[in-house]
């Protein structure tokens, strides 16, 4: 009788479904399970100097604060980042965010680390790429730079907020070594400005160097 009625629960349990244990990677996780947008701005005159051999258009156009994307983030840890297999961005597309992006490799770049986070389908990703970019004014000090200044970090997060009638706390400055990397600004979903989270890191340095 033991014998029969452990054979019946080896048989259940051999045909129940096998369940696998579920991972929790915040790089996998599924599109649109972010908190906020970061739109990165680089400023071209410091990268191109440090990059000479790039001939993309944000170094052959005479550039400054150049789009590099918008990418989901967190109010705390690391970004979504790698979401989902990306096939290749349709040609039409690439060929129309050649406006606002410097070469083809970035759009294809963005959607594959940071767009297939989103939620969106990438027409609906780089549309929304393009209205937070277009949203956004570069204050009129920083469009001809004519030599190097040194500009305060602070300044420089004052003058984009005044540009853009938004809280300084919107605003990021990204730097390496005491040169400007570029403004990063925090938008909310709805592409309006809000304060960055801890996530975003500020420059540590008071004040930056911009090439002309």
């Amino acid at each position: 009788m033991k014998a029969r009625i452990c054979c019946v629960l080896l048989c259940l349990l051999l045909s129940a479904p096998y369940a696998p244990a579920r991972k929790h990677h915040r790089a996998a996780s599924a599109g649109g399970e972010f908190d906020y947008y970061l739109l990165a701005l680089s400023w071209a005159p410091n990268y191109c100097a440090e990059h000479p051999s790039d001939h993309s258009r944000e170094c052959s156009s005479h550039a400054a604060f150049v789009l590099h994307g918008l990418w989901p983030q967190s109010e705390s840890g690391p970004p979504p980042m790698d979401c989902a297999p990306a096939s290749p961005v349709a040609a039409a597309t690439v060929d129309y965010m050649l406006q606002f992006m410097p070469s083809r490799s970035l759009v294809q770049h963005e959607w594959t680390k940071h767009g297939t986070c989103t939620g969106l389908a990438p027409n609906d990703y780089f549309h929304t790429v393009e209205r937070a970019f277009t949203s956004v004014q570069v204050p009129p000090q920083y469009r001809n730079l004519g030599h190097e200044q040194q500009v305060s970090v602070s300044e420089l997060e004052q003058n984009f907020a005044a540009a853009n009638h938004a809280p300084p706390q919107a605003f990021r400055v990204s730097c390496h070594a005491a040169e400007l990397v570029g403004m990063e600004v925090c938008l909310d979903k709805n592409l309006q400005y809000r304060a960055c989270s801890g996530s975003v890191r500020e420059c540590s340095s008071g004040t930056v160097a911009m090439l002309p």
